[in-house]
């Protein structure tokens, strides 16, 4: 019962994000495998960043894959830890520990990058 009821709350939040036409609410899913200092460090690199350049603008969940690897199903995650930015398109996943914060800015459409 409780997972039904996170998961219309999930859908909601999703739909929510979807209909927000300025494209503000980034949707995200951060997959980790346990509680590795890997996945530790992944989960705090992306705190930070979201907090320092997301502020209220955004989900995160974050999704251990030993505890519910039905979550997988259709996400195409090959190696852990990985984020996916469902919202606002394009989707776009990284892999690693987030700690290229360019990087990751870049990829969540935050930063450009100088072409010079």
């Amino acid at each position: 019962m409780v997972d039904k009821i996170k998961l219309k709350s999930s859908t909601k939040k999703f739909e929510k994000a979807a209909a927000d036409k300025e494209g503000k609410t980034y949707i995200l899913r951060l997959y980790v495998a346990g509680t590795t200092s890997r996945s530790n460090k992944a989960i705090t690199n992306l705190k930070r960043i979201c907090e320092e350049h997301l502020a209220d603008r955004y989900d995160l969940e974050v999704i251990n894959i030993y505890r519910k690897p039905a979550l997988l199903e259709g996400e195409q995650v090959i190696a852990t830890p990985t984020l996916i930015k469902k919202l606002p398109l394009p989707m776009r996943k990284f892999i690693g520990d987030l700690a290229n914060t360019e990087k990751i800015l870049l990829g969540l459409d935050l930063l450009k990058k100088d072409w010079k």
